[in-house]
Order: structure tokens, then sequence, then C-alpha cells
């Protein structure tokens, strides 16, 4: 016979009341974000560090040639996923991502680790995004500063450990500084930034195809799978969480002023835009420089070094620096939010739940996101952090689309705005491909992934599990 203390740990959270605390004065957030904002703020999270770097460092490590084949297996299972984040994200439109969805439809001790998973996933993918943008800003500065004799120092520009080290990643660290400033400001704020960088980025990518396709060789193309389908199938999984823009969008739902039509339209939108921008730039990427020279961070920075065009890398250079500062502020949006909802449900301290009087934003937990990410990026690597962030992504999205067919079957009354297609093979094919992906991932991405849910749960059975505003219903 099954104890109430084990059943208490499934208790699931009511969709209407989940609904209510969207209304209540001092946790309500302030809608202002339609459509364009939407669909803006997943292709300015989608593409960025996935299409700037990650291509580069995953052909050189794991792919070869063929990343383009794990772009499209990525994508493939990305879309399954982003097709069931738009049907929840219709149904409960509500902070909080598939943190929320799992305790709808799960319960709370999965709603935990999908909660604590996402953290991993936002904050490491921060600390990624970070990294990034310092390797272009670094590349940027050091072509400006060349004629006067001087370069950033390499002392400052790197982590303490890695093939290169330095002392601190000076330039990730204040990037997010600011970041984190501009967000406790405003969402709506942010969102209009977040235009201009999105149009500044999508120009350096079509500066790139356009500069650089004519130089394609196609004997950088060969071998085109050296290191076997494995290799493939390692680089897919780690490229998926620059798939993760979408997953963004939905943290954002509360702050939408038509949430059931227009979550859908920004989180499918954002993904086909994205992943044609990101075959086309493999394509070239790898076509135009052999691939065993891209292990870098700014990888379409060093193709257009190779080829002799100093002028373009610069300008790609300095729209790349702009726009991954896109992905690193939807990130930095995400994670505050998921923090944010926590606390409401007493998971987490409820104080932390605090919205700013003025600016109506999560700014406890936008402070404490963002000094956290800020250390963690200027001392870390950067193929740690792709790779934690990876698997996080992809258990995520797991849970999500799970979630879609156990709330059709125990549910069946909600209204839907918009449904899934195909169901239930749709969903179900996107658990497959995301626990395939994870499989692939290397095993000291799984110990230290297990690690981290396992200092989780720690937290939740010492804290969350008694404080939480279901258990204090219950008792």
């Amino acid at each position: 016979m099954t104890s109430p203390k084990m059943l208490s740990l499934f208790r699931t959270k009511p969709i209407q009341a989940t609904l209510q605390e969207t209304t209540e004065e001092k946790h309500r957030l302030k809608r202002s974000l339609r459509a364009r904002d939407l669909t803006a703020l997943g292709i300015g999270c989608i593409i960025g560090v996935g299409i700037f770097v990650l291509p580069g460092v995953e052909a050189a490590n794991h792919a070869g040639p063929a990343i383009i084949l794990s772009l499209i297996l990525a994508a493939l299972a990305a879309g399954c996923s982003a097709l069931s984040y738009a049907e929840l994200a219709s149904v409960v439109p509500v902070s909080g991502s598939a943190y929320t969805y799992g305790y709808v439809a799960f319960g709370e001790i999965v709603a935990w680790i999908i909660g604590w998973d996402l953290i991993l996933e936002y904050m490491v993918g921060a600390m990624l995004v970070a990294i990034g943008w310092a390797g272009y800003f670094t590349n940027l500065g050091n072509h400006l500063l060349h004629p006067l004799g001087l370069t950033i120092p390499h002392a400052l520009s790197a982590p303490p450990w890695g093939d290169h080290p330095g002392i601190i990643n000076l330039p990730a660290a204040l990037i997010i500084g600011l970041i984190t400033w501009l967000l406790v400001r405003g969402i709506k704020e942010s969102s209009q930034v977040n235009l201009g960088i999105v149009a500044v980025k999508l120009s350096a990518i079509l500066l790139f195809i356009a500069a650089a396709a004519w130089q394609i060789n196609p004997k950088h193309w060969q071998p085109f799978m050296p290191f076997g389908f494995s290799g493939v199938a390692t680089a897919s999984a780690i490229l998926f969480m620059a798939y993760a823009g979408f997953d963004c969008v939905s943290t954002t739902a509360e702050e939408a002023v038509n949430p059931q039509r227009d979550m859908p339209i920004g989180i499918l939108g954002s993904l086909l835009v994205s992943t044609i921008l990101y075959l086309a730039v493999a394509a070239v990427l790898t076509g135009v420089i052999s691939y065993t020279k891209l292990n870098v961070a700014d990888p379409i920075a060093v193709a257009l070094d190779a080829i002799s065009m100093p002028w373009v890398s610069s300008l790609v250079s300095l729209g790349a620096t702009i726009g991954i500062t896109s992905v690193l502020l939807v990130l930095l949006v995400g994670q505050p939010r998921i923090f944010f909802s926590m606390s409401r449900d007493g998971l987490l301290p409820t104080s932390l739940a605090a919205v700013h009087p003025r600016y109506r934003t999560p700014y406890l937990t936008t402070i404490i996101t963002g000094a956290l990410t800020a250390v963690g990026a200027s001392l870390l690597p950067i193929h740690l952090v792709a790779e934690l962030s990876a698997i996080g992504t992809l258990f995520a999205f797991v849970i999500v689309s799970l979630g879609v067919i156990v709330l059709r079957y125990t549910r069946p009354d909600i209204h839907r705005t918009f449904k899934v297609p195909f169901f239930p093979f749709t969903p179900a094919l996107g658990v497959i491909l995301c626990g395939y992906l994870m499989v692939n991932l290397p095993t000291a991405t799984w110990i230290r992934f297990v690690v981290w849910l396992a200092i989780g749960l720690v937290i939740y059975f010492a804290y969350g599990h008694r404080h939480s505003k279901l258990a204090q219903s219950a008792s």
C-alpha cells in the first residue's frame, strides 16, 4: 500500500490555481509582449552561440563536415519538442516553462527535478554564451588595436583552466553584469533592445554567407564523417542546447498580452527561421576551411581570416558580438523566471518571488542569477560548459513531450487553442529522439548531471517538500 508521504511527492498543482496566481498583485508581472516580440526572443536565443560558436567546436571534435547532419537531427528532435511546448504554453500560460508543466502533469517531485534541471540549463547556457561573446569581443578588439601595436591581455580574457589558461575571463563577467542591470529595468525595454540586436545579427550571418560561399572548396568536406555516426550523434546532442530558445519564449508566457494565440507563433516561428540559417552557415563554414581548424570560440571569424577577408571578419565579429548579446539576454530572462515560479510555489524561499514595485520584474532572482552566472563564465572552460548545458536542455524536453501525452489522457476537458499534430506519435518521437541524444553525451557529463540532481533532491527534502504551498494547504 502506498504511504501518504510517498503520495505527497506526486501531488499535482491544479491548472486553475496556477492561472489564479498570475493575478495576485504581489506576484503579478507586466503583460507587454506580442507575437512579434516572442518570435524575436526565440530567434534572439536560438541564433547566437549555436551558430557563431558551436558548429566549429563540434565539427572539430565530433562530427567533421557531417555537422550538417548533426544539426538536422537536433532540429528534428527540437521540432517535435517545440510542438509540445506550444500546446502546453497555450494551456498553462504561466512563467516557469517545463517546471510549471511538470507540476501540473506529474506532481511536485517531478516539477522540482525539472526546475532544478532548468537552473542548470539556463545558467550554464548563459555561461556558454558569455564565453562565446567574450571570444568574438576579444577577436574584434585585437583587430582594432593591432594597428596601435596593442592587444587585449590573454590573462584577462581566458579562464584559469583549459588549453590556454589565463587568470579570469573578464569580458564575459562584464557583459553579464550589464544585461542583468537591463533586465531589472523591465521586460519590454529588454525586448525592444533584443529586436534591434536580432536585426544586426541576421545581417552579420547573411554577410558571412554571401562573402564566403564563393570560397567553398569541396575538398574540405572530405572525409565527410571522420568520427563516424556516433560522432554525429554526440555533436547533435551538444548542439541541441542551441535550440533551447523556444523554451525561453515559454518562460515569458505570463508577460504575453495574448499568450494562448501568440505563444505557439513565437515558439514555432523562431525555430523554423533559425534552423534554415543554421544549416546554411554550417555548410559554408566547413566548406571554406578544414574542420580541424575550427576548435575555437570564434570559428566564423577564423574562417574569414583564413580566406583573406579580414574586413568581413571584423564586421562579422562585430555582428556576432552584438548578436550573441541577445542570446545572453534571453537566457537571463528565462532563468530568473524559473526561480520566481519555484519561489512562488514555496519550493524555494518565497521572499525570492518579490516583484520590483516600479518595474514589475522579478528583480531579486534576476540579480542572483546574474551574479552566479558571471562567476561561472569568468572561471570555467567552454567545452565543460557546453556539455552540461546540453544534457539539461534534453532532459527538460523529454519531460515536456511526456507532459503533453499525460495531460491529453488525464485532462481531456481542457480547452486547447493549439494541439500537437499527429498525436501521440509526435510527442512520443520527441521523447525518443531527445532520449537518444542524451545517451550519446559523454559519460563525464552524465556523472556531473547526476551529482547536480542529487544536490537538488537534498535541498528539496530538506526545505521544499515541507514548505511548498501544496504542503501547507494539505496540512
